[in-house]
């Protein structure tokens, strides 16, 4: 793609990045096939090709966004299916993430837009405060069939009360010590805590706490650690994401002087991606560069270390039909597909293929609460596919793609790890029968 920046535009970083970008791109529209609201509302500008155009007008013509581009690149699930699909090598997942800084920077929205953005963006990722919300939550909850008629605003609240459990899970007190004893032989860890998963299924981490420590890993909890930022890059606010980084940054680097952990182990996705970032997203920053791509490095989802140990015979076997989930932040953006289904399969589940399985389930961290219309339909049309294998439950890697899938469907929607816990001698999850 032939771009027009001015020297003086590349000579900030970002533009310079976004240029790079914006030049591998051949036009060759793989990425529509692949972009699920491409494939629902066929619009050239809801696809990565479309969004690519318009970003790159904003970026040369280094201009405010205007509501066209916003809507197009709102509607933006960054499930990152077309950084799979593309045969150059275009690194969307960069391009709409600055894209997203610049809208946010230039752009006024309306006041109940940026009042519910505001509040995803100073709820969600604190546990205790979030806590919180979900108690009002179920004051709210008989009323919720009136609010979409208080238009766009009323059916974004409609989509968070849908969103929200029924029954809510008791966090697990916080583990600020080796799980296991400091002489064990194993391999040392850290498990990201989490802001939300921690909330809404505390029962994800407590698997992997079991199962790791069966297996003589060391776990270490270090104090301090908090969101690893996701939530707000996606959100555009890139201030609050990378102050959220840093953080733990520096959180993880003391644990490592300290305890000398080899890995960061997550069972959330979508902060998994976020994590393997951090090298890149302070990449500029002199006092956090080498510091940040160093906690990148040592950042695993907890399937991709159990890949790489010698796990013992399954105590459980099940023989139970499970859908395997890949999300969109596991397969396209951590490039982690085939192991979760091996490592369930090994365990002696009955693992099935979902069609479609590279298209994204609506969740995309708030996307399901700010776009709820599109979210649904892409949810729908997941568990559509997911019947079609005919499973007794549903295995995925994501606490939000657990949630969405959750909302429209009764099946048992698992995370893998509790999966694995069970088989390897830990207790069955709720669901499982």
């Amino acid at each position: 793609m032939q771009t027009n920046f001015s020297l003086a535009q590349l000579a900030d970083p970002a533009t310079a990045e976004a240029e790079k970008i914006l030049r591998a791109c051949v036009h060759c529209g793989f990425c529509t096939a692949t972009c699920p609201t491409f494939v629902l509302l066929g619009d050239e500008l809801d696809s990565p090709r479309g969004r690519i155009y318009l970003i790159k007008d904003m970026l040369e013509k280094n201009r405010p966004a205007d509501a066209l581009t916003v809507k197009h690149i709102d509607r933006c699930l960054s499930c990152l299916a077309c950084v799979t699909a593309c045969p150059s090598g275009v690194n969307y997942m960069h391009l709409v993430d600055g894209a997203r800084s610049h809208i946010e920077k230039t752009f006024k929205r309306p006041l109940a837009d940026r009042l519910l953005r505001s509040l995803l963006g100073v709820v969600l990722p604190y546990p205790n405060r979030l806590k919180f919300a979900l108690a009002a939550s179920r004051l709210a909850l008989p009323f919720a069939s009136i609010y979409p008629r208080f238009g766009r605003t009323g059916r974004r609240l409609a989509a968070m009360l849908r969103l929200a459990p029924k029954n809510g899970s008791s966090p697990s007190p916080p583990h600020e010590s080796a799980a296991t004893p400091a002489s064990a032989a194993g391999a040392k860890v850290t498990l990201l805590g989490g802001c939300v998963q921690q909330i809404l299924r505390p029962e994800i981490n407590d698997a992997a706490m079991r199962l790791l420590t069966r297996l003589g890993i060391v776990v270490v909890m270090p104090r301090g650690e908090g969101c690893c930022g996701a939530l707000l890059h996606h959100l555009g606010k890139e201030a609050g994401a990378l102050a959220q980084a840093r953080a733990n940054v520096d959180v993880w680097t003391a644990a490592i002087e300290r305890d000398g952990f080899e890995a960061i182990l997550i069972t959330a996705s979508g902060c998994g991606t976020m994590i393997k970032d951090y090298g890149f997203l302070l990449r500029n920053d002199p006092a956090y560069a080498a510091k940040a791509a160093r906690i990148s490095t040592l950042a695993m989802d907890v399937t991709e270390f159990l890949g790489g140990r010698d796990l013992p015979e399954p105590v459980n076997p099940q023989g139970t039909t499970v859908a395997y989930h890949s999300a969109c932040s596991m397969q396209h953006g951590q490039k982690i597909d085939a192991l979760p289904r091996q490592l369930l399969t090994q365990a002696g589940f009955k693992v099935r293929e979902i069609p479609e399985g590279h298209l994204c389930c609506g969740s995309a961290g708030t996307y399901n609460i700010l776009e709820p219309e599109i979210a649904v339909r892409l949810r729908d049309r997941k568990v559509a596919n997911i019947m079609r294998t005919a499973p007794r439950l549903i295995a995925t890697g994501n606490i939000g793609c657990i949630a969405q899938i959750a909302s429209g469907t009764s099946i048992p929607v698992l995370h893998t790890i509790e999966l694995l816990d069970f088989a390897h001698g830990g207790v069955k999850p709720h669901g499982l029968s």
